[in-house]
């Protein structure tokens, strides 16, 4: 039998108060101390308390390190990246010197490099798992202009001078000088994810990215795994949760914003000529916009805000359909993961990394644009034998696929392939 490993996990993200990301991180921790194995998580906060702090989530040991980051652009992300890293190399090199770990795993893309640097000057193995286009993209979305369909091809001084316009308005004037660091922050990041001794793709999308756009890796081990979930907490939604509201009802969960592609959502109900209400499982900058959307289209609209995992799920469980309306290359998208295992019927925009969920006819409805997006959420609606075949089917893909059992079973073998050398 192999023996137990030390592990350090070095994240951007942890429950409880988290993303998809954190809980990814959670169910990897969870699982591999189920495992057998020693886990420790370094989170970083950027609304710190103080510089370090101390504490444990379910059992797990949790050190969250801050710096605070104000909320102005450019200034803050020279804090989260330059600064962070100096720091937070520095943090984690006393960390790795006084305790032995096994393998270092950084998890997202604040804590990457600075992972990457303190593992390497410590002699320890470190993997990084990609969970979106930070690598390829200092926006980390692909998005260079919200009111273009198609995605930036590229990461070029010219293409930068286009995503800057939208997200600095007036100021891109003044924004653009910042072109020179934020191509030099790409490629340094780049180039420290390359000295990895393994990375993780979270879905075949990443990884084509990461081959494509990425060069500097092209020597790296590059592996594709998707984020473990928890299938015995959703099976228990699955036959416990309880219906929310006694009338059928479309769901929308996730974060109101132009990435998600609600600017699509109630247009695409409107024209597929539903009447159910729409409940929202989220929040978001774009939640007033939408709001008054809905009243202007007569959309019997229901935001929830946010809520907790196990209440979303219960929505999920119930609910005549998941509206997945994705405008931003999705990496693998946690809602639609735990959807299908619910065995809810999804119609979703084909972005990014849903087809690695969805598989289109198969396991829920694919569309390529907005137009289509909308007869797909029209004929799912309307097809009760559809739904069932598509929610039964997605929910034993899923299960067969992502569970946590078997995802964190993949990560250890990356994990124990690194050690070998170590131990001959």
């Amino acid at each position: 039998m192999s023996a137990p490993l030390r592990i350090l996990l070095v994240t951007d993200s942890f429950p409880p108060g988290c993303g998809g990301s954190g809980w990814s991180t959670w169910e990897l921790a969870h699982g591999l101390g189920s495992r057998g194995h020693h886990v420790e998580v370094v989170k970083v906060s950027t609304s710190p308390t103080e510089r370090v702090a101390r504490g444990s989530y379910q059992g797990v040991s949790v050190e969250t390190y801050g710096i605070h980051a104000p909320g102005i652009p450019f200034v803050r992300n020279l804090i989260k990246n330059e600064q962070l890293w100096r720091r937070l190399t520095e943090h984690l090199a006393m960390r790795l010197a006084s305790d032995q770990f096994d393998i270092v795993h950084a998890q997202h893309v604040m804590t990457t490099v600075p992972a990457v640097r303190a593992g390497r000057a410590a002699g320890t193995p470190v993997v990084a798992t990609v969970r979106d286009y930070w690598p390829v993209c200092y926006w980390s979305d692909l998005i260079y202009d919200p009111g273009q369909p198609a995605l930036c091809p590229a990461c070029s001084a010219g293409m930068m001078t286009k995503c800057i316009q939208p997200r600095a308005g007036l100021a891109s004037l003044v924004a653009w000088p910042m072109i020179p660091y934020m191509r030099a922050n790409l490629a340094t990041k780049r180039r420290t994810l390359a000295t990895a001794d393994a990375v993780i793709a979270v879905s075949s999308t990443i990884a084509r990215d990461l081959e494509a756009r990425a060069p500097e890796l092209a020597a790296t081990p590059l592996y594709t795994i998707p984020n473990p979930v928890d299938m015995i907490a959703l099976d228990h939604a699955y036959d416990q949760a309880p219906r929310p509201t006694a009338e059928p009802y479309l769901l929308y969960a996730g974060k109101i914003a132009v990435n998600k592609g609600v600017q699509y959502l109630l247009p695409a109900i409107v024209e597929a000529g539903l009447s159910l209400p729409l409940v929202v499982a989220g929040d978001g900058p774009l939640r007033g916009q939408l709001e008054a959307e809905a009243r202007n289209l007569g959309v019997n609209l229901r935001v929830l805000g946010w809520r907790s995992r196990e209440e979303v799920w219960g929505w999920m469980r119930h609910a005549r359909l998941l509206a997945f309306p994705s405008y931003g290359p999705e990496s693998l998208s946690r809602v639609l993961i735990e959807a299908a295992a619910l065995g809810t019927p999804i119609a979703a925009m084909n972005t990014g990394g849903t087809p690695d969920i969805v598989h289109d006819r198969e396991t829920g409805l694919l569309s390529a644009t907005p137009q289509a997006f909308a007869r797909d959420l029209a004929e799912l609606a309307a097809d009760e034998r559809l739904r069932a075949v598509l929610g039964a089917a997605a929910r034993a893909d899923a299960h067969a696929r992502f569970s946590a059992t078997s995802v964190v079973e993949r990560v250890e073998q990356v994990y124990r392939s690194l050690l070998v050398p170590r131990a001959a």
